[in-house]
């Protein structure tokens, strides 16, 4: 059995953690950390665990961690999450880190688009990239796993196929991305206040997003050519879902059948990835592991339909599909509908 422990277990990350960790056969959740409250049960914290798990949240020092547990998920933000991880994985710990602090390849670029210094720049460029549809070998080979952003995750999965097999352009590729509201976090903030947030929608962070280097280091990582991507996100009043429209440019006649036929090809024998005739809703991906995606050929766009769970595909899911592959257990352990 695999004792686990979650770092900043206040969050809707953490919270969706728990829950799925819960029925994980192979694991037993040992602590929970938190920087914000005092020594509280955590279903004074998370009142849907009562009766469920019997833990406080700590403000714990890395030795007691490392003693405690063989493998952390830290939910931590950037910049405090690689400050926490950095003596956990020194120690030989396993972590997934669900901030961004590995994700990027290039200290320069972190600097630059989070605006911090990097607390654990030795490891930058080190860490595997927690898409397994597109890197399962080396997730399987790796102590540390840097989990993808949530708005990224379903064009990158839909546009890798087809860069890979020359039947986008690289560049002027645009994502168009419908985001629910718990993507902004738990901390009460302004624009998710419900005056502001309900029966409005709103573009944020056009043209500056911190996803846009992920967006383009992954795909042309994947696609071993330079990828140019302009990322506007909105904010919609859901809960939870992103729903994300991709614009490519063919390389040269396609069709739509032709375009399905790649992605299914692709990812035939990946569990989580349903490439489907309909257009996908978030209502189909709510609380799974699932990625639907689609594609329509208009001219000589290609437009590329996605669907995820933010809080499960686009975080905690897949951070559990990431450790499943770092343990050597089943992809699915913990994940199944």
């Amino acid at each position: 059995m695999v004792k686990a422990g979650i770092l900043g277990a206040t969050g809707y990350t953490a919270r969706e953690l728990i829950h799925i960790l819960l029925r994980h056969k192979h694991t037993e959740i040992v602590a929970l950390t938190t920087r914000q409250v005092g020594n509280v049960h955590v279903s004074e914290v998370h009142p849907q665990f009562v009766g469920r798990l019997d833990l406080a949240l700590e403000n714990l020092e890395a030795d007691e961690i490392i003693a405690r547990c063989d493998c952390v998920f830290s939910c931590l933000p950037h910049a405090a999450s690689a400050a926490r991880v950095k003596p956990l994985v020194d120690a030989g710990l396993r972590v997934v880190d669900l901030s961004a602090d590995y994700r990027l390849q290039e200290v320069e670029t972190y600097t630059h688009w989070y605006q911090v210094e990097h607390p654990d720049p030795g490891r930058v460029g080190t860490v595997a990239y927690g898409l397994p549809e597109l890197f399962f070998d080396e997730i399987a080979d790796s102590q540390l796993v840097a989990n993808p952003g949530c708005n990224p995750t379903a064009p990158i999965l839909a546009l890798a196929p087809l860069l890979k097999a020359g039947c986008v352009q690289p560049v002027d590729i645009i994502v168009d991305a419908k985001c629910g509201v718990s993507g902004a976090g738990r901390t009460p903030k302004l624009v998710t206040h419900f005056p502001e947030c309900n029966e409005n929608v709103v573009a944020y962070n056009v043209g500056h997003h911190r996803h846009t280097p992920e967006f383009n280091q992954v795909l042309g990582k994947v696609s071993g050519a330079s990828v140019e991507v302009l990322f506007i996100p909105h904010l919609v009043p859901m809960d939870r879902g992103i729903l994300t429209t991709t614009y490519a440019t063919a390389c040269g006649p396609v069709s739509q059948e032709q375009v399905l036929a790649v992605l299914r090809d692709y990812y035939r024998d990946r569990p989580f990835v349903r490439v489907v005739d309909d257009l996908p809703t978030t209502k189909q991906t709510l609380a799974s592991n699932y990625c639907d995606l689609t594609a329509r050929v208009i001219a000589d766009r290609v437009v590329l339909i996605g669907s995820i769970d933010n809080l499960w595909k686009g975080a905690s899911a897949a951070a559990v599909q990431n450790y499943n592959v770092m343990c050597g257990f089943d992809e699915t352990t913990g994940l199944g509908d």
